[in-house]
């Protein structure tokens, strides 16, 4: 599979400029105009790597760097035209690998892709069928769970939720995207329904296998294997 990189930038010709320059050399090439748009784009895609403006039309790329380490150890490039070492220090701060200032060069903005690419390489996938966290798997093919082999009755919710969980183990999901994808763009403050949800999911799962889904108070919800 080629490796995917995913640009958050709300100017087309930059976007343009760099789709053209990646792909040139072989990458997957993602985009999103917005800081919430590439926020959930990480969550839906998994890309490997991630190219980040600061100055975006919703939110600032140090919110977008902020909210993205909260469940995802994904490399990050900031390129911007803030060039002030404290703006720089910040966001290394929050956990961007590296900060280019605008204009740059493409040669050394390739070289500084590949170095990052080198030192954080993507994880193995389990498979395009399966998923496994501890003694839990989910058939994603017959949309079935099972644990420890023995077969669950879970609602279309709790198995959605529970399959977005599994998607990103020991990684924080926020509450604002399991409302925004299962529930849709106007119950994001509908929290209580996630919590009903959770809730059952632990009744069927916890009790019963090496994994945990755990609550990381204000933020989200992460499910491990409690045995690794």
């Amino acid at each position: 599979m080629k490796t995917k990189i995913l640009i958050i930038d709300d100017e087309k010709q930059i976007r343009l400029f760099l789709r053209v320059s990646l792909k040139a050399q072989g990458y997957d090439v993602l985009e999103a105009e917005t800081g919430q748009k590439g926020i959930e784009s990480v969550v839906m895609n998994q890309p490997d790597l991630m190219v980040l403006d600061l100055g975006l039309n919703d939110l600032d790329g140090k919110e977008v760097i902020s909210q993205i380490r909260q469940f995802s150890n994904i490399p990050i490039i900031v390129l911007s035209v803030r060039d002030s070492e404290q703006e720089k220090v910040n966001c290394l701060d929050l956990g961007a690998q590296d900060y280019m200032t605008k204009p740059f060069g493409v040669q050394e903005f390739l070289a500084r892709v590949r170095n990052l690419l080198r030192l954080h390489p993507g994880k193995e996938s389990l498979g395009d069928s399966e998923l496994t966290v501890g003694s839990i798997r989910l058939d994603i093919l017959s949309h079935q769970v099972y644990l420890k082999d023995q077969r669950l009755k879970l609602t279309r919710k709790e198995y959605l939720v529970l399959k977005t969980l599994m998607e990103h183990p020991g990684q924080v999901v926020t509450k604002t995207y399991l409302l925004r994808r299962h529930w849709g763009d106007s119950h994001t403050e509908d929290t209580h329904y996630l919590r009903v949800v959770i809730g059952r999911l632990r009744q069927k799962i916890q009790t019963k296998g090496n994994h945990v889904i755990e609550t990381e108070p204000s933020v989200g919800y992460r499910i491990i294997d409690s045995y690794s």
